[in-house]
């Protein structure tokens, strides 16, 4: 009975289909009806299976049927916009008009748009580079010079940044992107403002813990904002373009941290800087709420379920034991039996995370089952890249102020031809992402990250600013800027369409939480080889070469991608041969 039922179906949707096509033969995709794309596009064996798996389920749990077809016509939708006709990445775009912008936005509101959603990659990492420029006068306001102790000052915000991306998307894609993309600015802009009055506590715990806090806005911002870029923009070159200039604000961001905190300790007081970026903070948040177009929330009223709270807490909470155990362990000391206690109880909390996120979960924050080797391996060079970069910036300032003995406007100076290299980095990314495979971009960007940072190890104190200093800002900012988009366009490719979202968020939260996990790293190998702190610039290079050996690993993940990729495009080529030729 249900055979002779689905056979109905089908031919009803292919009698409507040809109808539909007599009418229009070139159907513009933006007029094309939600019923038109349930029954006009052909389906894909995995939507086969999921109907007929609805099927069976809807007469053994009529309660779950509804929820299961209206889930359904949500991937349906989602396939026909990212797969197309022939379910392919490719058709889809040579059939969206890609050289236009979003239909209800003037060039004004255009360019409002993509600055307010720009602004949260450009202030995340202003929020970052503001307290490592003013590093040692900030430890001095707390009386405090350790190194170990120095590093939570960054650490701490990275930590959140990286540990709270991924429920952070979760929550936008079941109450609304546009909402927590605002809240993000605001509570963003409330422990800035914190941060800055912390210093009238003369507690460093206190204001690390701000710093904690802080960095739990820019997680709200960073996934939410990349999807309502994603949910605004149709696959093509000026989405493409878009990210880029989304990811080229990084290192202006960086510049504007340094800049601005170095004006402010050297002028007025180091507080005013968090306090000043709380207010810019205020300001842009208002103008999210006017200038972003509202955004519906795709699937009706979110269910507890769908929060996959059981999972979210045991990730959250053992990233954050790992992480607090990496960097706590070179402020204490390795000997402290809690360091250890801690990396142990985090490491079970995760491995707890990734067996019920796999077994158990209904609605996995994570979805293991789209993970391929290719997956893990663009993870790898994400992760190691980043975690070098983080340690390159981080010594880099330490060198500068401590060993040449410069000003902070002066070290922020030296980090401006960044900015200008960083924008064409992004450019050439935009254009070449849709030329070369992302894996050849990947390569690339990896050596970048690695050449910035032998460069910087190799240098003597006394040489000029122009020899290797200024080479190799000029080459780190590729690596940033071309590595974040190529990931995101990489595991996009790689994951079904109901995870597309989830690309973004989960590059983002490699990429933060490399940089605290990285910085607690190296500050265990710096205190190592440092003498006691009595051979500061030892510590340094011993903390670049762990840099060096970390962008090593991404070259050879990145390697191994494109060897990966040349034997899947063989045995496709070859398939393809075999079934011509029967």
């Amino acid at each position: 009975m249900s055979e002779k039922k689905e056979e109905s179906i089908e031919v009803r949707r292919k009698d409507d289909c040809s109808r539909t096509s007599e009418q229009d033969p070139n159907p513009d995709l933006e007029k094309v009806s939600e019923k038109d794309l349930d029954v006009c596009t052909p389906e894909s064996p995995i939507q086969k299976l999921s109907r007929a798996n609805r099927t069976a389920s809807c007469s053994d749990a009529p309660r779950t049927c509804r929820a299961s077809t209206d889930l359904a016509r949500h991937e349906t939708r989602t396939t026909v916009l990212s797969v197309g006709r022939q379910h392919s990445l490719t058709s889809t775009i040579s059939r969206v008009p890609t050289a236009t912008k979003p239909p209800s936005f003037s060039r004004l509101h255009e360019i409002l748009f993509v600055a307010v959603i720009c602004s949260s990659q450009l202030l995340t990492q202003a929020g970052l580079t503001q307290s490592i420029a003013p590093l040692h006068i900030i430890g001095r306001s707390f009386h405090t010079t350790n190194p170990g102790q120095l590093s939570w000052l960054p650490a701490a915000y990275s930590l959140t940044v990286g540990t709270f991306i991924l429920p952070a998307g979760r929550w936008g894609d079941l109450y609304g992107h546009k909402k927590l993309f605002v809240m993000g600015y605001f509570w963003f802009a409330l422990w800035s403002l914190v941060a800055g009055f912390a210093a009238f506590s003369h507690s460093l715990v206190f204001f690390a813990f701000c710093r904690a806090m802080q960095g739990i806005g820019p997680a709200l911002l960073l996934p939410n904002g990349i999807a309502v870029l994603s949910r605004t923009y149709p696959p093509g070159p000026r989405k493409d373009m878009v990210l880029s200039i989304f990811g080229a604000t990084a290192p202006g961001g960086s510049v504007i941290g340094s800049v601005f905190s170095g004006i402010f300790t050297e002028f007025v007081w180091w507080p005013w800087a968090f306090w000043t970026l709380g207010m810019v903070l205020i300001l842009v948040g208002l103008m999210v709420i006017f200038v972003v177009p509202h955004i519906p929330v795709v699937g009706g009223k979110a269910t507890f379920k769908e929060l996959d709270a059981p999972g979210t807490v045991l990730g959250v909470v053992g990233l954050i034991l790992f992480n607090f155990a990496w960097n706590q362990g070179p402020a204490a000391g390795w000997d402290k039996v809690y360091v250890y206690v801690l990396l142990i109880v985090g490491v079970i909390f995760l491995a707890a995370f990734f067996w019920f996120e796999k077994r158990r979960a209904t609605f996995p924050l994570v979805p293991m089952s789209s993970f391929t080797a290719d997956t893990k391996l663009v993870f790898g060079c994400i992760a190691m890249g980043w975690a070098s970069f983080g340690i390159w910036l981080y010594y880099l300032w330490q060198f500068l102020e401590l060993e040449r003995e410069q000003s902070i406007l002066l070290g922020a100076a030296q980090f401006v031809p960044t900015t200008i290299s960083g924008a064409m980095a992004a450019i050439t990314t935009g254009i070449l992402i849709r030329k070369i495979q992302p894996g050849w971009i990947m390569l690339i960007s990896m050596l970048a990250f690695m050449v910035g940072i032998i460069l910087i190890t190799t240098m003597p104190i006394n040489q000029t600013y122009w020899a290797q200093t200024f080479v190799s800002t000029l080459v780190t900012c590729w690596g940033m800027d071309m590595s974040f988009p190529s990931g995101v366009i990489v595991l996009s490719n790689h994951m079904p369409p109901e995870h597309q979202g989830l690309a973004a968020s989960l590059v983002n939260t490699v990429v933060n939480y490399s940089i605290s996990i990285g910085l607690g790293m190296a500050g265990t190998v710096e205190v190592q080889v440092n003498s006691g702190g009595s051979d500061a610039l030892r510590g340094y290079q011993g903390a670049w070469y762990l840099g060096i050996g970390l962008d090593g690993l991404g070259v050879l993940c990145a390697i191994f991608l494109i060897i990966s990729w040349r034997s899947t495009l063989k045995a496709k080529e070859k398939a393809e041969s075999q079934r011509g030729e029967t």
